[in-house]
């Protein structure tokens, strides 16, 4: 079987680092992956980057799995957020594609929450169908295997950046299978009445992240390892990742593809004509 490098992480109760792909393309993907042997996931966002479910996500996944052993787990953000109700299907192609783990925007309730895990899980523990020809490859075991060992070895996320997701926070960190709270800092800061972070959050807002985090860690699931619902948040800089993880996140997006690309570029031009590089632009 491939490795799931975030799981690994989880277990090890060591800060799991990632990086964000809203760029497409296999040689995007596969460049990313390959960037740190401090990379422990990347996510292929579906939902604000350019890669599409099918076959755009299911190909950027072959590209990172085909890394090896050091290869990074493969994660996919679906377009579909938790208030509409068609997240299912999207969540069927990810897990198709061969995706690690799959992450659901804007997830409110506990319903909605429940929902997302049997939507991930093969019967009797959800509803998940099987029949793709493709998927068990891709983690480089049997269909029988595959089936198997997916309920256990899928990563489900869904994120709190709704006011209705902070409110009832407690009752939806306490379902079975919903093993992070994925915390969208940017959203989270305009649906709260706001500025987005630029590039941390307001301070109203940044109390209402910590307090995520302690509701999450507090609520205790003996089938989890760590025996905790699992907190994770997106950055933009490795400064602002290393300040999170001395706080206590189990799992910190630092960078995506795009804003290095960018921030390297204007950085390395300011160098080149005798100017200092000054304060990070705002940018996702």
């Amino acid at each position: 079987m491939t490795t799931h490098a975030l799981a690994q992480a989880f277990k090890a109760s060591r800060p799991a680092f990632g990086a964000w792909i809203t760029l497409p393309g296999v040689i995007n993907a596969r460049t990313i992956a390959q960037s740190s042997p401090y990379l422990s996931w990347v996510m292929i966002d579906c939902e604000h980057g350019l890669t599409s479910l099918q076959p755009g996500a299911a190909e950027s996944i072959q590209a990172i799995t085909g890394i090896g052993s050091d290869a990074p787990s493969a994660l996919v953000r679906i377009p579909a957020t938790g208030i509409s109700t068609g997240t299912g299907w999207q969540i069927k192609y990810a897990l198709d594609a061969g995706a690690r783990g799959i992450l659901v925007p804007m997830v409110s309730d506990a319903a909605k929450a429940r929902e997302v895990v049997s939507d991930s899980r093969f019967p009797p523990a959800g509803r998940r169908g099987f029949g793709n020809p493709f998927t068990q490859s891709v983690w480089g075991i049997s269909a029988a295997e595959y089936l198997k060992g997916a309920n256990e070895h899928v990563t489900i996320m869904i994120q709190i950046e709704t006011q209705e997701g902070v409110k009832n926070v407690e009752e939806i960190a306490a379902v079975d299978g919903i093993e992070v709270l994925f915390i969208g800092p940017y959203d989270l800061s305009l649906t709260l009445g706001y500025p987005p972070p630029s590039p941390d959050p307001h301070p109203d807002v940044e109390k209402v992240i910590q307090q995520i985090l302690k509701v999450a860690h507090d609520k205790g699931k003996k089938w989890q390892v760590p025996c905790r619902t699992l907190t994770a948040i997106y950055c933009s800089s490795g400064a602002q990742s290393f300040k999170r993880a001395q706080e206590g996140f189990d799992m910190i997006n630092v960078t995506s593809d795009s804003g290095a690309i960018s921030e390297s570029v204007a950085r390395n031009l300011t160098e080149a004509v005798g100017g200092q590089s000054g304060a990070r632009a705002f940018g996702y």
